[in-house]
């Protein structure tokens, strides 16, 4: 009979089995924790993110937005999204495609209370934008023909 679990190996096993993407990026903004659910979302194993920029998940045209938040986050310690508040954004894969994924964030702090990096936990919610933009296009288009019925 096994003893029981430290705190740790529940952690570790949490973040490696969690249905979620969890990615930890340090200060710069370097991928330093890649679970296996961001393998299967974005495509790239944790050997080749690691060590990467968060680029590789951030559409080239949302890039300087992200930094600039990003950077500000970093040198205040503060961010505008609170605790559990979802962000949702376009991703890109490494096949080039685009996802839509919600996240929250947590920042990691050392003792002294500085920002050592962040952590997100990520859920791609494609097909869920793609059903409800499919929603709002159809209820446009009727509210259009009735429109132009009155």
């Amino acid at each position: 009979m096994s003893g029981p679990l430290s705190t740790d190996d529940l952690a570790q096993r949490i973040v490696a089995e969690a249905g979620d993407a969890i990615i930890v990026a340090d200060r710069e903004g370097t991928i330093r924790l890649w679970n296996r659910r961001a393998e299967e979302m974005f495509g790239y194993p944790v050997a080749e993110a690691l060590g990467q920029s968060l680029d590789i998940i951030v559409p080239e045209r949302h890039r300087q937005r992200h930094w600039e938040g990003y950077r500000r986050v970093m040198a205040t310690g503060e961010t505008k999204y609170g605790r559990g508040e979802l962000l949702s954004v376009p991703a890109v894969r490494r096949d080039g495609s685009r996802i839509s994924v919600e996240f929250t964030i947590t920042l990691l702090k050392d003792a002294a209370g500085q920002v050592e990096g962040v952590a997100a936990i990520m859920r791609d919610v494609t097909e869920r934008w793609q059903q409800e933009r499919a929603l709002r296009d159809r209820l446009a288009e009727l509210e259009s023909r009735l429109a132009a019925s009155s």
